[in-house]
């Protein structure tokens, strides 16, 4: 029977347990960049989930991560930072974690097993959601079922895995195989195969970020700016993509009541109602409405001349 390259015996194991810890040392951070090396075989691959994802959230649907385990926290990871960091609504994001999202430091291993209760749990899923499904082994009985449930329904799935021809994979419209090496600590798929899932999650939901306009010259426009850090880093992008001063940027989010987009078209001279409408022409995106403000002030240029 074949060993799942998740469960293979990495080669430079043998005896590390005898090396210098030093030595040691260099092995794990060369499995992790190894690990972290396998993202770039697929990019395509996520750049096409992340469109799918845009797809559903512009839709009004809803995006589902599902995962167990060390997968499961990975998941978690990601989208709970998806509200603070891009201002995606709390009600179109669900997670979906094997045993719930653990409040302490213990993990049940067993609730990967358990599918019980996931067709009530996903009972309300549909065609214009869109589901992230993690599994380093690619066989998770938990993480397989919701996944099923999620086809029955029309949804589109977006499957992680870090073995290869694994039915969670089979069954994805997007599948993504991270092909990681054995781990160094072998099965311990929260070192190499965790890494490669968070590169791989966090550069799906960026590139979903700026397929949805919420992304400009590598800022977070969309940003929701609930602390003093996001305050100060808000009025820093309405003053360098409006080009104004630490004044008027201020101003400009206080008139919009700290959202940036609207925000930096305020600072680049339109009352807040113009600049709303500007950006309901645009579906958000705010290159596109900068360019169309560019446009009228071009032809209000021209009319005069």
């Amino acid at each position: 029977m074949l060993i799942p390259q998740t469960e293979a015996l990495h080669d430079q194991a043998r005896g590390i347990d005898d090396r210098p810890l030093a030595e040691a040392a260099e092995i794990l951070a060369q499995g992790q960049i190894a690990a972290a090396g396998s993202v770039r075989a697929v990019v395509c691959k996520i750049a096409d989930g992340a469109r799918a994802l845009a797809h559903a959230l512009r839709a009004g649907g809803t995006v589902h991560y599902v995962a167990a385990g060390s997968s499961g926290l990975m998941a978690a990871a990601d989208a709970q930072e998806l509200g603070g960091t891009f201002s995606i609504p709390p009600d179109q994001l669900r997670i979906h974690m094997a045993g719930g999202l653990p409040t302490g430091v213990e993990m049940p291993g067993a609730t990967e097993d358990e599918t019980t209760g996931l067709e009530q749990v996903l009972a309300a899923i549909g065609p214009c959601d869109a589901m992230i499904s993690v599994s380093a082994s690619g066989s998770t009985p938990y993480t397989l079922r919701a996944t099923e449930l999620a086809r029955a329904a029309g949804t589109k799935v977006i499957a992680i895995s870090n073995n290869s021809a694994t039915p969670l994979l089979a069954m994805a419209d997007h599948p993504i195989l991270l092909a990681t090496p054995p781990e160094v600590l072998s099965g311990s798929t929260r070192m190499g195969a965790g890494t490669a899932q968070k590169i791989a999650l966090n550069m799906l939901s960026t590139l979903m970020a700026i397929e949805l306009g919420h992304v400009h010259d590598g800022m977070m426009v969309n940003l929701h700016a609930d602390n003093a850090k996001l305050r100060a880093r808000a009025c820093g992008i309405v003053g360098r993509i409006a080009e104004v001063g630490k004044g008027t940027a201020h101003a400009a989010l206080n008139s919009t009541g700290g959202v940036v987009k609207p925000a930096i078209l305020v600072a680049s001279g339109q009352s807040p109602d113009v600049a709303q409408t500007l950006l309901r022409q645009t579906e958000g995106n705010l290159r596109a409405a900068l360019a169309q403000l560019r446009s009228n002030r071009s032809n209000i240029q021209g009319r005069m001349s």
